[in-house]
Parts: structure tokens; C-alpha cells; sequence
């Protein structure tokens, strides 16, 4: 077997078992090529030595970095490498010589940030630089947001050491020596010469096909940045020296306003000659689809227009900088401009730019809108009238697209909605692809200007080059691998672009699923095909305050991320390599450490919602059957919770007495504390302290099982502050549950019926504009989201609009908090406060009450039930580790520890000897 040959020349991390092979099925393309087996390198000889069985055996390599190829081209069908997960380091910085060495799969941003120490940078920054490497960036001759300062990827390359199909090994760049390879191919070159001039390397983004130009006797015969933009198919890279470039003093953003995209690019030749060092463009469709994803607050103000574009000027100083940004402004007709001098503004507004990929990945038809056509460029001076033809090229085949991208170098991305999943679907994509190819042919342009051709475009490169020419690279081909090993199917002898498309292979399910799937239009399949693959879930997104996703950050296995359990679901739903369906060992193997954190439904541009997707999951694949026990210890906890209102001190006394053992038999890792019961219940205490007449606006107050029966000191604490702020609190008449430990277990059908009378219950206040205040973050989310998932009636988006945080009835309300001037806090925001509340209200009010507040990003790992599972300890403290447990071990004993959620608190009290608080609890502690 391949494996068994693989393990045999010695290579130790090699997988071929299904969860690998399925993970692996797709990169950020429409493509799906499942692998025979994956390899994970740990240095240049175990690459050498999987060439070596290959060439033996047969069999295709595919190199990849991240995976976030958006043409195909880090699929293959026989052994994958990928590079991120060994040879991930930066092997040496020379600041006098303004070089870095790196493996090839460094990410792009980890070089940035040893690169910053001595006050250099490197100069191309994709959009998604927190995850691409620097070998898949050489691969596409990637270029980024900074082109105009910095160069393509090709400009910063200073040498490589790669080796070729047949084992040679090739030192490129200074100290380059003579080989048979490098012998054939200049007599290649010599004899197309004139092809080469009068066909490549036309413009700066002409990055389709080999780039032939770099050999021409004027270019020194450079083959190192040959190797940028040939996406693996002449030689599989093993080290990179690129080149460095120093930070410029200042920089300062200016967003100009337009009346519409086209306009837009017509001022593109304006603006160029601000010497710019970015220009990128970007219309009102994806800046509506941020505002109503997050919130009106998640896009800063902008300019008047419907379109705009964001220009980056440096400077030795900042009044430079700002003169030169005033005058783009004034001089390039825009309608209107702004000035973007505060940094932090300005990093909102580049995030909304490099999350394009993910935010267009839906069109303003609400339909799913793919990649495919997403990277051509045409020459910027043509580049409006390009846009208006692009545009009625788009009506006549009936789809739309939000195209964005770089202007300054004609290269604009988009995402189409090409009826892929219906009848007839896959026609009409051949059929606008090739008409596409025919527009940007002839405005001069190139198909791909930065993500390679791929298996989206390599067909179309008989549009855009003569026989000769691509003979000539047919020719260059042969010359590095001779019998077609190193990604076969791109560039050279193509393989047809609607070959392979992993849309129109997944069947769709729509049938008895337990969630509406109401964005999705109750189809399964097109949720889980929400995720396009751009890897954002592989990036540290914590220092920004993201969540998504804490299992991969903390096992750094691609299985833990949310494009990972995406593309395992995918497989489930096609059926060919993960059978069994919903219960197919590999789809758990993928779910079990997801955390239900819901950060991904927040942070992933497409909106994936991996924690739903496991609900179902499990429910269907227990529904009818025995569950694990662990599901109904804590999945039935509010039970528990109701028996032990009786008698609390005598069922705390039989939970310590069960010790380690009756842990064991409940599921429950033995390291973790049962949290004791409350001898009073929050409810009983309200009935006994607060009047049912009490004067006051009045307000729901929607009691949890975790408030009730565990923490009522913090409901009394609500209570204090809701009345203080001129609120009468009100509860139901009986008690009520949001069922969300049903729901995080699959046992939806319970949690319907839960939630159901929990929604019948608050229905009258909603119906009398009388908000409802959760306490709880997590079933207040449940109130505000799921609830709606589940049960998809009219009552339960009723009460969904009715249901607030405390900040934000208290910040609607205008109510001035009691003086924390002085008052250090490290706040933790619950993972479903950040996903699906928002907790910027919660910032707010902190800031107007004169906090001194560190924000965390990041899950606290425990995440409800999921830390305390057997098998699941050693995850939940190193996600705790990623911010958590550092910022409290290096706050002072003043410091505050806000912790809303009880999962967090009780991770806390679990792992230090602090203590969290929550929100109401603060204030209350204030108000005298």
C-alpha cells in the first residue's frame, strides 16, 4: 500500500484514514479531488523521500500550504503535502541584508511578526495573510492589498531550494549553479524568444500561465521568480529567502466615495498618480452584508456614494502623510472623501475588505455565490469600462456578483451566483466562464492576477495564448517533470473547468431535519456548503477579540477547525469516501471537539454555524437510540436541577460522596468540580423580596436554570440594578428553561418542547413591547437565535426582538451607571454574547462608567458541557491558555475578573484561584 511505502522511507506523519482523505477533499475552490493520502513533512528530506515513492509508484503530488487556493490548485488525487503543519518556521531574519529564510509553510503573518521586531515588513499581504503561507503564496505569485508599494510575491523573492519530480535538487537565485534541468530549459527559452516577448508579462497582474518573461536574457534568466505563480507543477519548494522592506514612517488611509463601482474604476488612473502604496475597491453590497451580519457599529462612517475606494499613502511624516491623503481626496472626483486618521477605524475598514472573499460568498439574491471567475485583471486604465461590460455580462447570463479588489491593479475579485445546484447549473458555468474569458481577452487582461489559474482557469489559457505559446510552456513543463507528477491538471494539459465541481456532486438534504435552516432555505446541504473554504478559522482571530475557532488553535489538527468539520459534513452529504452517513465514525471524529462556541457564526465571513450543524448531527444519529452518558447528566441538568430544589444540601452531599467514580459513570472528567446547588433559589427569593406590584417600567426577566439553581446572587444582583434604573422586574408564573443543554447534545426534540413553553411564556410580554433581559449569555442567545432555528414560528421571533442583554436595555435606556473610575477589569465575553449579542454595548457601558477594561478574545474552553466530558480536559485547558488563564495570572488582586457566563466562571474556579463576577454584579456592588 502507498501509506505502508510512504512509513517504509521513512516519513513518520503520513494518513490515508477517511476523516484525513476527506479533509483534504477540497481547498477554498468549488473543487473536490480526494487524495490517496496526506502527507505532513517535517524537513526537506522526508519531501524528498515522498517524490522518491512517487516517482516509483505512479503517483500525482499536490504541495499545499493552508489549503485557500481559490482555483484548485492545492487538490490532487494522489499524495497532498502539506507544508503548515512541520515546516512552518522562519529559519533566520539578516536586517542588514533585509532577508528572511523561511519554510514554505510559514503563514505570512507569523513572518510579518518576527519581521516587525527589526522594523521590516514583508511586502505582499494577501487578504489572508493570518492563515496563507509564503509557499502557497510563491505558488500563486500572490499579491495583496500593498501590490502598489511592495510588488507580487515574484519581486520579493531573493532564492529557493525546491526539488524537481526526479529528485534533483535545485538552489535558485544567488550561488545558482549549472543542471541538466536548467540546461533544457534555456535552450527552451532561446528558441521562443519572441514569443515570450510579445505574449508574457504584458502588465503587472498577467499572472495566468507560466511567467516566461523572467527568462528573457534582459531578466538574467531568473528562474526563482519562474517558480512564483507555477502553482507546483515544476518543483516542490523546500526553502524561500525573500526579501524585506522597512516599515514606512506613517501610514494613513482615505476612502473615497463614488456614485458606483464602474465610476470608481474609472478614477483608478487618477489615483495612481498619488503613487499609492494600496487602492482597493469595494461597493455598498458588501458593506450592507457587515452591517446587517454585525451590527450598524461593525462599519465605521463612510463617505457619501454607493461605492468606494480605500488608498494608502505613507509618509516620512504624519503631516505629510495627512497633506498627501487631502490632496487624493480633492483631486480624484470622488463625490465625496474621508480622511482615516485614527489607526483603529482604519483596521475596521481594512477588515471589511480582506473578509470579501467570505462576505460575497452569498449574493444580494440571498442565493450562495462561488468562486470560479473571481481573479481577472485587465490593465487599470480600462478598468471601468471593463466593470460596465462585466457587469451586463453578468445580466445576460442572470446572475449577480459583488466585485471588489485591487484597483490600482486592475485585478478584481468576485463571486457569482451560478445556479450550480440546480438542473442544468454546471452548463451554465462553462458557459460564463468561457464568455468571461472572452471579455477579459479582449480588454488585454490576464484570466488570473494573483490566485493562479488552477483547476478554475487552466482550460480557459487557450483564450488568452496563441499554440506557440503554449507550446512553449507545454515545452517548460516537460522539461521539469517529464511525466506529468507535480499537480497534474493545472497550467498544462488542463483538466476540463467543470471537471470535478463539488457542489453539484453533494445531493441535497432537506428531509427531517430538526433546524429550519432558514438562510439556507431549509436545505442542509447548502449550510454546511456555506463554507467556501478561506480558512479564516486556522488564524488566531483572539487578539481582535474573535472566538472561531479554539479547538484548532489549541491542537493546530485541521479536523479541529470549522473548515475542516465542513468539509468532513460535505463528504457525509456526498457519500462516497464517508459512508454511514450521519453516524460515519469520521463526521464524529471531526464533531468531538467541537466546542458549540458559536464563534465561527460570528467570525467566519460566510457564517457557518458549525454549532447547529453538530446539534443535528447528534440528533440524528441518536434519535431512537442510547445516548453517551454524558448526555443525559449534563443534557438533562435543568431535571436534575428541578429534583434537587427540594433537597439541595442532600444532593450536593450525594455528588461529593460519588466521587471520581460516579463522575466516571455520568461521562464527567474526574478533574472537574460538580458545582454545588444553591440552598435558595433565585425564584424563591424573588417571590419573597420583590413586591408583584413594585413601581417601575416593566421588564421579563427570564430566569435560567444556571441562575436559578446555582448563582441567584447574580439574578439578586440584576434585580438591584434593573430597579435602580427605574424597572419593575417581572418573572413567569412558572419556571422556564431555554433548553440549551438539550440543544448542545442533539436532543432536539426535547429542547423543542422546552423552548416551545419557554417562548408561549414570554410571548405576552414581547406582544406588549415589555423587553425581555436575559441573565445567562448563552440562553439568552438561545432566546435571541436558536429559538427561531428550532422552532421557526412567529412567537419566537416575537420574542427573539423582544430579548436584550442587560447592557443593552440599560444603554438604551440612557441610565448612568454608578462611578468604576479606577476599577481595572479583565472582561471575558461569553462565546454566544460575542457570536451572537455582540458585546461592544457591554464595552460601552464599562467605558461610561470609567473602566479600565481588557477585552479577551477567545473561548474560556469550557463551553457548557463540553470541558467537563470525559476525553476533553486536556483541550479545554489549552484553550483556556490561549488568553484566558495568561491575563488573569498577570492581573494584580484589584483586578476585576468579569465573567458573565457561568461555564466561564466555573472554568475559572476550576483552573485558578480567581473568581469571576458578572456584569449585574459589578454594578450592583457600586450603587451603595
Amino acid at each position: 500500500m502507498l501509506q505502508d511505502a510512504l512509513r517504509a522511507a521513512g516519513i513518520a506523519d503520513v494518513r490515508d484514514d477517511g476523516t484525513s482523505r476527506a479533509l483534504y477533499s477540497s481547498d477554498a475552490s468549488l473543487y473536490r479531488v480526494t487524495p490517496r493520502a496526506v502527507v505532513f513533512p517535517a524537513h526537506a528530506d522526508e519531501v524528498a523521500a515522498t517524490l522518491s515513492v512517487c516517482r516509483a509508484e505512479g503517483v500525482p503530488i499536490t504541495a499545499r500550504g493552508a489549503g485557500t487556493s481559490i482555483a484548485g490548485n492545492a487538490v490532487g488525487a494522489g499524495v497532498v503535502l502539506d507544508f503548515s503543519r512541520h515546516m512552518n518556521n522562519v529559519v533566520s531574519i539578516d536586517p542588514e541584508a533585509r532577508t528572511a529564510v523561511v519554510q514554505p509553510g510559514t503563514v505570512q503573518a507569523v513572518l510579518q511578526k518576527a519581521a516587525l521586531g527589526h522594523g521590516l515588513r514583508f511586502g505582499p499581504d494577501p487578504s489572508s495573510h493570518t492563515r496563507c503561507t509564503i509557499g502557497g503564496m510563491i505558488g500563486n505569485n500572490a499579491c495583496g492589498s500593498r501590490a502598489l508599494g511592495y510588488g507580487r510575491t515574484s519581486d520579493n523573492l531573493a532564492g529557493l531550494r525546491a526539488l524537481t519530480a526526479s529528485g534533483e535538487e535545485l538552489t535558485l537565485g544567488p550561488g545558482q549553479t549549472s543542471s541538466a534541468v536548467l540546461d533544457e530549459l534555456a535552450t527552451v527559452t532561446r528558441a521562443g524568444l519572441g514569443t515570450i516577448r510579445t505574449q508574457f508579462g504584458r502588465f503587472g497582474r498577467q499572472v495566468s500561465g507560466y511567467a516566461l518573461e523572467t527568462l528573457l536574457p534582459e531578466h538574467r534568466f531568473d528562474v526563482t521568480r519562474l517558480m512564483a505563480g507555477s502553482e507546483g507543477t515544476l518543483s516542490v519548494l523546500t526553502e524561500a529567502t525573500v526579501r524585506l522592506v522597512a516599515e514606512p514612517p506613517h501610514r494613513m488611509l482615505v476612502v473615497l466615495g463614488y456614485p458606483d463601482i464602474a465610476t470608481a474604476g474609472d478614477a483608478t488612473p487618477a489615483i495612481l498618480e498619488h503613487r499609492p502604496t494600496a487602492c482597493e475597491g469595494i461597493d455598498s453590497r458588501i458593506v450592507d452584508i457587515v452591517r446587517e451580519r454585525k451590527g450598524p457599529a461593525a462599519v465605521p462612517p463612510l463617505p457619501s456614494g454607493a461605492a468606494w475606494v480605500f488608498v494608502e499613502v505613507v509618509g516620512d511624516t504624519f503631516a505629510e502623510t495627512r497633506d498627501r491623503a487631502a490632496r487624493v481626496g480633492a483631486t480624484c472626483a470622488a463625490v465625496d472623501f474621508l480622511v482615516v486618521e485614527d489607526v483603529v477605524k482604519a483596521a475596521a475598514l481594512w477588515r471589511i475588505r480582506e473578509d470579501g472573499a467570505g462576505l460575497s460568498a452569498r449574493s444580494v439574491r440571498d442565493r450562495p455565490a462561488h468562486a470560479g471567475w473571481e481573479d481577472a485583471a485587465v490593465p487599470p486604465d480600462r478598468l471601468g469600462d471593463y466593470l460596465r461590460d462585466f457587469d451586463a455580462l453578468m445580466a445576460e447570463f442572470d446572475v449577480t456578483g459583488m466585485p471588489y479588489g485591487h484597483f490600482g491593479d486592475g485585478c478584481m475579485h468576485v463571486r457569482i451566483d451560478l445556479p450550480l445546484d440546480r438542473p442544468g447549473g454546471t452548463a451554465v458555468f462553462r458557459d460564463f466562464l468561457f464568455a468571461a474569458a472572452d471579455l477579459v481577452v479582449g480588454y488585454g487582461g490576464s484570466l488570473s492576477g494573483e490566485h493562479g489559474d488552477g483547476r478554475a482557469r487552466s482550460e480557459l489559457l487557450s483564450k488568452m495564448y496563441s499554440p506557440e505559446a503554449l507550446a512553449l510552456q507545454a515545452a517548460v513543463k516537460q522539461t521539469f517533470d517529464p511525466h506529468n507528477l507535480l499537480n497534474p491538471g493545472v497550467i498544462v494539459d488542463p483538466a476540463p473547468l467543470d471537471a470535478d465541481l463539488r457542489i453539484p456532486a453533494a445531493p441535497l438534504v432537506r428531509q427531517n431535519l430538526a433546524l429550519a435552516y432558514r438562510h439556507d432555505g431549509g436545505n442542509f446541504t447548502q449550510a454546511v456548503h456555506r463554507c467556501t473554504g478561506v480558512g479564516k478559522c486556522r488564524a488566531d482571530n483572539t487578539g481582535t477579540g474573535g472566538v472561531m475557532c479554539p479547538s484548532y488553535l489549541a491542537t493546530r489538527e485541521e479536523k479541529d477547525s470549522t473548515r475542516g468539520r465542513a468539509r468532513v459534513l460535505q463528504e457525509m452529504i456526498n457519500g462516497t469516501d464517508v459512508r454511514d452517513g450521519w453516524r460515519a465514525p469520521e463526521v464524529h471524529e471531526a464533531l468531538d471537539l467541537c466546542l458549540s462556541c458559536k464563534g465561527c457564526a460570528s467570525d467566519c465571513p460566510t457564517g457557518v454555524d458549525m454549532a447547529s450543524y453538530k446539534s443535528e448531527v447528534l440528533y440524528q444519529s441518536y434519535k431512537g437510540r442510547l445516548r453517551p452518558p454524558s448526555h443525559y447528566s449534563l443534557g438533562w441538568l435543568p431535571r436534575w436541577a428541578t429534583l434537587a430544589r427540594v433537597a439541595p444540601r442532600v444532593i450536593n452531599a450525594a455528588a461529593r460522596l460519588g466521587g471520581s467514580a460516579g463522575l466516571a459513570a455520568a461521562g464527567v472528567d474526574h478533574r472537574r468540580h460538580i458545582p454545588a446547588f444553591a440552598r435558595q433559589t433565585f425564584r424563591s427569593w424573588f417571590a419573597a423580596n420583590v413586591p408583584a406590584d413594585a413601581p417601575g417600567d416593566e421588564v421579563a426577566l427570564f430566569v435560567d436554570t444556571f441562575t436559578n439553581h446555582f448563582t441567584p446572587e447574580v439574578g439578586i444582583a440584576t434585580v438591584r440594578v434593573l430597579q435602580d434604573a427605574g424597572y419593575a422586574p417581572r418573572l413567569t408564573r412558572r419556571r422556564q428553561c431555554c433548553g440549551l443543554t438539550w440543544i448542545s447534545t442533539g436532543q432536539l426534540d426535547t429542547a423543542r418542547r422546552v423552548l416551545g413553553r419557554t417562548v408561549t411564556a414570554l410571548q405576552p410580554f414581547a406582544e406588549r413591547d415589555v423587553p425581555v433581559v436575559g441573565m445567562e449569555p448563552s440562553c439568552t442567545a438561545v432566546l435571541r437565535a436558536d429559538a427561531a432555528e428550532l422552532l421557526d414560528t412567529p412567537a419566537a421571533t416575537t420574542v427573539a426582538g423582544a430579548t436584550r442583554t442587560l447592557a443593552e436595555l440599560l444603554t438604551a435606556r440612557g441610565w448612568e451607571p454608578p462611578s468604576l473610575q479606577g476599577r481595572r477589569v479583565v472582561a471575558q465575553p461569553h462565546c454566544h454574547h460575542h457570536s451572537v449579542m455582540g458585546w461592544g454595548t457591554d464595552a460601552t457601558l464599562l467605558a461610561g462608567a470609567g473602566a479600565e477594561v481588557i477585552r479577551l478574545g477567545g473561548c474560556c474552553g469550557l463551553a457548557g458541557n463540553f470541558g467537563v466530558e470525559k476525553g476533553h480536559y486536556e483541550v479545554s485547558v489549552a484553550v483556556a491558555e490561549q488568553q484566558l488563564l495568561p491575563a488573569v495570572r498577570a492581573a494584580d488582586p484589584d483586578t476585576v475578573v468579569l465573567a458573565d457566563g457561568y461555564s466561564c466562571r466555573t472554568q475559572l474556579d476550576d483552573l485558578t484561584d480567581r473568581h469571576g463576577i458578572h456584569l449585574a454584579q459589578l454594578l450592583a456592588a457600586r450603587l451603595g
